[in-house]
């Protein structure tokens, strides 16, 4: 999954755009974003943060420095040391599949953010919010929380390909006023592209997904 052999998967099955979101860090990102240049497909930098419910949340930017201040942010949040036997080597890859650092942090384990900062300081930083897997039976805000509280700055919610969009609006019709997506979630090169949303976008920026995700100026979720 080094940055290169991802960019070139995506490429191979065809998507225009795909966002980098490691656990709890952000420090592949810009190697990916790199590998990207000169391509037609668009690279966001993001993370996969778990809040202190232990609550998975997409949080996806498209600017750098934006990227780098959250990292910083939930860096400070986050406890405990890597165990490599354990939990496997943490390592940072360059976009030529040189390998830059080894994290050393406990990526797998939750911050002490709750969600609610979450969102607001993701939101702060001009970045989207996304639920990640509602419908999965752990690390989810329906699972943790039991359900998504009215008015919860999310900007949209992602379900499992086992779903999918259209049972997603029949097995959560309380949750009708946010968009829905669906992506492959790859944790595996084989898995880039088995899953995707299809966006009707003007171009491959934050602005006109957050248009998408609002159903605004026919931008729009193709479900």
């Amino acid at each position: 999954m080094h940055p290169q052999a991802i960019v070139e998967k995506a490429l191979g099955v065809n998507l225009d755009i795909i966002a980098i979101c490691d656990h709890n860090s952000a420090e592949n990102a810009p190697y990916a974003i790199k590998a990207a240049r000169g391509k037609n497909i668009k690279v966001f930098g993001g993370m996969e943060i778990t809040s202190s419910e232990e609550v998975h949340v997409l949080a996806i930017f498209d600017s750098p420095d934006s990227l780098s201040s959250m990292q910083k942010y939930i860096y400070d949040h986050l406890t405990g040391k890597n165990d490599e036997e354990r939990f496997g080597v943490q390592a940072v890859v360059n976009e030529k599949g040189e390998v830059e650092a080894i994290n050393e942090k406990l990526l797998i384990g939750a911050t002490d953010v709750a969600l609610g900062d979450l969102l607001d300081n993701v939101h702060k930083l001009h970045g989207l919010t996304i639920a990640s897997h509602i419908d999965r039976e752990s690390f989810s805000v329906i699972s943790q929380l039991g359900f998504v509280e009215p008015g919860m700055q999310f900007d949209a919610l992602e379900v499992t390909p086992r779903t999918g969009l259209t049972q997603a609006r029949n097995k959560y019709p309380e949750l009708s006023n946010y968009s829905f997506v669906v992506s492959s979630d790859a944790h595996y090169l084989k898995d880039i592209g088995t899953a995707l949303t299809r966006i009707m976008l003007a171009e491959p920026t934050l602005d006109e997904l957050k248009m998408a995700f609002t159903g605004k100026n026919g931008r729009h979720i193709m479900e």
